[in-house]
């Protein structure tokens, strides 16, 4: 008996759909650039195989995980690797993207914690926009660009008074470590609330113990509404690093280009420097001729030239930046700090000397500048603070010589007298900023010399009790202190009058010299006066 072989028919059951779908199909070639890994390093990796890359573009390894092409050259191309390396080996392959390193951007940022790719960091899901913009983007044109005069209040009264910041300026924040540079930019941010600015702070080789310090600072204070916290910390690779700044500019130009102020801490760019020089040195870049990279100053003029004020035509926003570097052993002509001084339009420079005696903020005045100057700050408080600089560099400069036991004139220790209790009143604690109204108050009570009779030890409650009248002030002259016009002459003396009422239980004793002044003037020497 033979076995029987069935064939089944081809038009029906399953071969006739199979037949349909061969039919139907059409081969398509899909070209595709595949590279191979030659070797892998610290943060970089070497590749061959991609004759077509461009500079800056997007590459992809197997796994997903992404790099830069940073070195373009005959035979290899250098890659900045923007994740974890340790599973990357020779031989895998490398695939190109066809476009250049973006980032998402949006209101959706508002609130979130994240890293330089646009993926979070908090917790809270993932971000959802439609919109991207490029890492690297050209600056705005000059045509595009006005003047700075709108003042950014930054609610301290050493620099809104001594140092003024605007809208569009580039205002470096130097120092040693540990001498309060972060501290400032983040009463500066706590500072914009209510007032519709949208920050932006770029952690840049911290700790992720002190970035979540000051991510819960800002949530607690109500500040993490309105600010985009991106982050790049110590732990993580070279090429995240160095495209952290980049990345946090793009989210800010977003909001202005939309026509919104916006204001940028970058903490800070002396990590940003290293990063950048490590993977120089992986790369084997050659140095230029007087600082290795040699292109080092580009690092960061191209991306301080992207903050700025726009003109009307533009939508009038506006992108201020307050980049953070440390120097060492107080030397501000270091070569990455000396960069960014010719860069910007001025500098905190924070002595820690100041903040070994409590002067807090730590701000030397005489080494800071503002290359806006009063041109950032309210007519009305630019005619209260405009003496005030001159006054404390006179009292910084004389004090030097009151400390080696100089027999002082009268003159001289009534300037070094009221430059005491200027300094005391400009000391202000952490994480309260004060508003326009209190600091004009203020200074129109240490411009006047109500402090003079008050001892140096009650100076700051003596402060605080001339603050706490701004909320007893009329609505007609409340209403121009808030908006920073020139005060009449009755304006004036009603003020002194309510603030002289108000110091009153702070006064010396009569016959009692206040504490901490210097040596009484002889019987024949007119009454103190501010100089």
């Amino acid at each position: 008996m033979s076995d029987a072989v069935t064939v089944a028919d081809p038009d029906s059951g399953g071969f006739a759909l199979l037949s349909r779908a061969r039919a139907a199909f059409t081969p398509v070639v899909t070209v595709r650039e595949v590279g191979t890994v030659l070797a892998v390093s610290t943060g970089i990796a070497l590749v061959s195989g991609l004759p077509q890359v461009g500079l800056d573009e997007v590459v992809i390894f197997a796994g997903g995980m992404q790099g830069i092409a940073f070195n373009v050259d005959e035979h290899a191309i250098g890659v900045v690797l923007l994740g974890d390396y340790q599973k990357l080996k020779a031989g895998m392959t490398v695939e190109r993207s066809h476009r250049v390193m973006d980032i998402v951007v949006g209101a959706a940022l508002l609130g979130r914690v994240l890293d330089p790719l646009g993926r979070p960091l908090d917790g809270k899901g993932e971000i959802v926009s439609d919109q991207r913009l490029p890492v690297e983007r050209p600056a705005p044109p000059i045509l595009d660009r006005s003047a700075v005069c709108a003042p950014l209040q930054t609610g301290l009264k050493v620099i809104d008074a001594l140092i003024p910041i605007g809208h569009g300026q580039r205002e470096l924040i130097l120092g040693d470590r540990q001498t309060g540079k972060t501290t400032i930019a983040i009463d500066a941010i706590l500072n914009q609330r209510g007032k519709k600015v949208v920050c932006v702070y770029c952690a840049i080789g911290q700790r992720s113990a002190a970035i979540a310090k000051v991510v819960a600072r800002l949530g607690a204070l109500g500040a993490l509404a309105y600010t985009v916290v991106l982050v790049a910390d110590g732990t993580s690779a070279p090429g995240l690093s160095y495209i952290a700044p980049y990345a946090a500019t793009s989210i800010a130009e977003h909001f202005m280009e939309g026509g919104q102020d916006v204001l940028i801490v970058y903490d800070d760019l002396t990590q940003h420097a290293r990063s950048y020089r490590e993977l120089s040195l992986l790369l084997r870049r050659p140095p230029g001729r007087e600082a290795f990279p040699g292109d080092i100053f580009y690092l960061h003029s191209r991306l301080l030239e992207r903050s700025t004020q726009l003109r009307a035509e533009r939508g009038r926003g506006s992108l201020t930046a307050l980049p953070i570097v440390e120097t060492e052993a107080q030397d501000i002509s270091a070569y990455i700090p000396t960069n960014l001084i010719s860069i910007t339009d001025g500098q905190l420079y924070l002595s820690p000397d100041l903040f070994q005696l409590g002067v807090l903020p730590a701000v030397d005045v005489g080494r800071s500048v503002s290359r806006v100057g009063g041109a950032a700050q309210c007519p009305g408080y630019r005619a209260l603070a405009g003496k005030l600089k001159l006054a404390y560099a006179q009292f910084e400069e004389l004090e030097a010589f009151a400390k080696f036991g100089t027999r002082l004139d009268a003159p001289t220790r009534v300037i070094i007298d009221h430059g005491r209790r200027i300094r005391a009143c400009l000391t202000q604690d952490e994480s309260a900023p004060q508003s326009l109204c209190e600091q004009m108050l203020v200074l129109l009570a240490v411009t006047a010399g109500l402090f003079a009779d008050v001892p140096l030890a009650q100076v700051r409650a003596a402060e605080t009790a001339v603050r706490a009248l701004v909320a007893g002030l009329p609505a007609d002259l409340g209403s121009r202190f808030a908006a920073g016009a020139v005060l009449t002459n009755d304006d004036r003396l009603s003020l002194i009058a309510r603030a002289t009422a108000g110091l009153v239980p702070f006064l010396a004793a009569p016959g009692v010299p206040a504490a901490g002044a210097v040596a009484a003037a002889p019987a024949n020497t007119p009454p103190r006066t501010p100089p």
